[in-house]
């Protein structure tokens, strides 16, 4: 049972859309990550200037 020329086009339609949204997703879940690293440095050194700040009584 051959293929039609209008099944194999659905097929590779459906593969490429398939690997335009793992590529968009990739993309999106790497910048999610990239601002949660950057996000986890400023986290800690707001931790530490506040406990310098609570140290030193100017809280």
């Amino acid at each position: 049972m051959p293929l039609d020329v209008e099944d194999l086009l659905k097929i590779v339609l459906l593969l490429v859309i398939l690997w335009l949204l793992l590529e968009i997703l990739s993309e999106v879940v790497g910048l999610a990550l990239g601002l949660l690293g950057s996000l986890g440095g400023i986290i800690g050194v707001l931790i530490v200037v506040l406990i310098v700040l609570w140290l030193t009584d100017s809280l």
